[in-house]
């Protein structure tokens, strides 16, 4: 499979993905004060959702793709469990500090799959997906967060 490959479904679902993101982020800004009040939970929950989830695709690597007696295969395990982590949490704290643990919770997750025993295990289109995905997440947080703060 060459690096250029792209899957359509993978790519059509995370693409997909990012609706919520920009329709809510969006909301935060253009829409009546009243849906504002309503778009910043709901992209924060959203959010959330989303990196759990990610947490979710460490397990499965885990579990598929590791030897159940492997070093890589309890660290993933481990691992896999940190994005739910910061996510609830999150949701517990004003809305901008949320924002941004949301941030630090993709960009962790990101460099994680980043690394030497990612890369060797997930496919080229996986790294080009996720690297897109990351940078639309991220902006849109930033523009909640400049939201948030009066902008």
């Amino acid at each position: 499979m060459n690096a250029a490959y792209f899957p359509r479904l993978p790519w059509g679902l995370g693409l997909a993905g990012l609706t919520p993101f920009l329709a809510l982020a969006g909301a935060s800004w253009l829409a009546p004060v009243t849906w504002q009040v309503i778009a910043v939970p709901a992209f924060l929950y959203y959010s959330a959702v989303i990196l759990s989830f990610l947490g979710g695709v460490q397990w499965g690597v885990a579990m598929s793709l590791e030897s159940d007696d492997s070093e890589g295969f309890r660290s993933r395990l481990f691992l896999s469990m940190a994005p739910s982590l910061i996510a609830w949490p999150a949701l517990l704290l004003h809305p901008a500090i949320g924002a941004w643990v949301l941030i630090v919770g993709f960009l962790l997750v990101r460099l994680h799959e980043c690394g030497k025993m990612s890369r060797e295990l997930l496919p080229v289109w996986y790294q080009s997906l996720r690297n897109l995905l990351t940078v639309v997440v991220v902006a849109c947080h930033g523009l909640v967060i400049w939201r948030l703060a009066g902008g």
